[in-house]
């Protein structure tokens, strides 16, 4: 038997998808830059998904750029906009973003910028007030995770939009984690940029979009990748037409399922929460209910790096994953952890699981069964672990 419980590092492409990306390969391959009837068909295809992406998040179209995924469009919006400075210029992020923001931060502080990393709070939440006491008359841009790839935290991310439009700053959010789970309205919430990958809810890897509003398109920010001009100057190369036809594909059922399947993911979220909680060495990390992505559980081991976990889990035929990396041999703690007050040791013990369209009960009573038998067996064998 064999489970996948790592949806939140990517998610099968869904039949539809792939259909939809097969068809355009086999007979929709024109290029869309051509004025000929192949190259205006495949125009066509790009333009209706960018109409279904645009309505997963309630979007006008026009706001919608193709990218090759939510790395690049994390560092579109934050090395974008600081381009069109001559002079650097202060930027605000949080303690426990993404590297695809975390490392394009690091560039800029390296080239003379000014970063401010907020704190977050045991559960992973910055504090509002935090965001407003350090906006600066020079603050260009703040960028804050949605939902948190590896602790599943919900950001209160009106309240820190709302903050940021008072004071005249753009307001960029990486929501790779969140499109998909969470209902988000860009015209009803105080979003400027936002970025998205088809990956995370079952599009292929490859592609995926930069959202920017009207004050974000007032603000342009300066391309990265130069030549042709296509997605109306902010993306340069030929656009990959099937990617981005599953991608609308992917966009179009997400928002049809998304209520639903948030519920039943919810349940069982908890339910597994609930038939692991007798085991006190696996201590749950980030928010809990409301405030949690509802497909994810996170946790650290008191005794047992999250690699260890990962691999025996493995040889269960249980796919998860670990906030810990690996550097030159050695575990590095989960930087996430870190930021939320964890020590060292109980940062290289993380683990996540992250469920998706295909897990059943079945699926979450064998994975707690299978948990409870390996910890058992590591326990009574500790020489050999």
């Amino acid at each position: 038997m064999q489970i996948y419980l790592d949806h939140g590092a990517t998610t099968p492409p869904r039949p539809e998808v792939i259909d939809t990306m097969t068809a355009v390969m086999q007979s929709q391959w024109g290029n869309p830059s051509s004025l000929h009837w192949w190259g205006e068909r495949s125009t066509m295809i790009i333009e209706r998904s960018r109409l279904q992406v645009a309505s997963l998040i309630n979007a006008d179209p026009e706001g919608i750029i193709f990218t090759s995924g939510g790395s690049e469009s994390d560092n579109m919006a934050m090395i974008g906009i600081a381009r069109q400075y001559a002079q650097p210029q202060h930027m605000i992020i949080s303690a426990i973003e993404h590297s695809a923001v975390r490392i394009p931060a690091l560039f800029l502080e390296q080239n003379g910028w000014a970063i401010t990393r907020l704190p977050v709070n045991q559960q992973g939440q910055v504090n509002p007030e935090d965001l407003a006491k350090s906006i600066r008359p020079n603050t260009v841009l703040v960028s804050i995770i949605a939902a948190q790839n590896e602790i599943g935290t919900i950001q209160p991310i009106e309240k820190l939009g709302q903050i940021c439009r008072n004071a005249n700053v753009l307001f960029h959010t990486d929501a790779v984690q969140a499109i998909g789970k969470l209902p988000i309205d860009v015209q009803a919430m105080p979003i400027d940029l936002l970025s998205i990958s088809a990956h995370k809810f079952y599009g292929t890897q490859g592609i995926g979009a930069l959202y920017l509003n009207p004050i974000a398109h007032q603000r342009s920010p300066v391309t990265l990748i130069l030549g042709g001009g296509q997605e109306r100057g902010y993306r340069s190369g030929t656009e990959s037409v099937a990617a981005i036809a599953g991608f609308g594909i992917a966009a179009e059922l997400a928002e049809k399922e998304l209520y639903s399947e948030s519920i039943r993911l919810t349940q069982l979220r908890d339910r597994l929460f609930t038939l692991l909680a007798d085991i006190p060495e696996l201590v749950p990390t980030g928010a809990t209910g409301g405030d949690r992505l509802p497909h994810h559980l996170s946790f650290y081991h008191q005794n047992y790096n999250g690699r260890q976990l990962v691999r025996e889990l493995n040889y269960a035929g249980i796919g998860i994953s670990s906030g810990s990396a690996c550097s030159s041999g050695a575990i590095e703690p989960s930087s996430t952890l870190l930021a939320l007050g964890y020590s060292e040791d109980q940062a290289k013990n993380s683990i996540r699981i992250t469920l998706g369209k295909s897990t059943t009960t079945v699926d979450i009573d064998w994975t707690a069964q299978a948990i409870h038998q390996i910890l058992q067996r590591l326990d009574s064998c500790p020489a050999k672990n």
